[in-house]
């Protein structure tokens, strides 16, 4: 269904509600890990394309565990790749949520400004007649100020 106006809103009961929901996620995931950015760097990666090595080397490893040193534990192999693929799974669901929850977020986002925009414009036009606006209109142009020295400072800059 094509993108219109979002007309929604979400109760305090909801907000307590979904983050409980996720709260529980968390506990049922206890073994999750925060990784650094050099030690994510560190690890061999398994991609999608990866996934027919990894479940045919289970296969071998199952079969011939005679072939592989003692201290090579084929269970824990296992239970990595079945873990993987479960995680898998769920991360896919997981982003298509936080996918629809973003697009949602950028087009309500949108419509806010949109909106502002225009009562700005009614207020900058107002003030000129109206007593008391002008602070109000003074105080909603602040938002474009940085934006008016930026485009000022390459303009003379170039």
């Amino acid at each position: 269904m094509p993108y219109q106006n979002i007309t929604g809103s979400i109760t305090p009961a909801d907000i307590q509600e979904i983050k409980a929901a996720l709260q529980i996620v968390q506990k049922k995931l206890p073994f999750l890990v925060t990784l650094s950015t050099e030690e994510r760097r560190k690890l061999v990666k398994m991609g999608d394309k990866s996934l027919a090595f990894v479940n045919n080397s289970v296969t071998a490893a199952q079969s011939n565990r005679e072939i592989l040193p003692a201290s090579f534990d084929v269970d824990e192999f296992v239970r990595d790749y079945q873990l993987a693929t479960t995680l898998t799974e769920l991360l896919i669901s997981m982003r298509q949520l936080t996918e629809q929850v973003d697009d949602t977020l950028l087009a309500v986002g949108s419509e806010a400004m949109t909106s502002s925009l225009t009562v700005y414009d009614y207020v900058k036009t107002a003030a000129k007649k109206t007593p008391g606006l002008k602070t109000i209109a003074e105080q909603l142009g602040e938002r474009f100020k940085a934006i008016s020295k930026a485009k000022s400072a390459k303009t003379s800059g170039s």
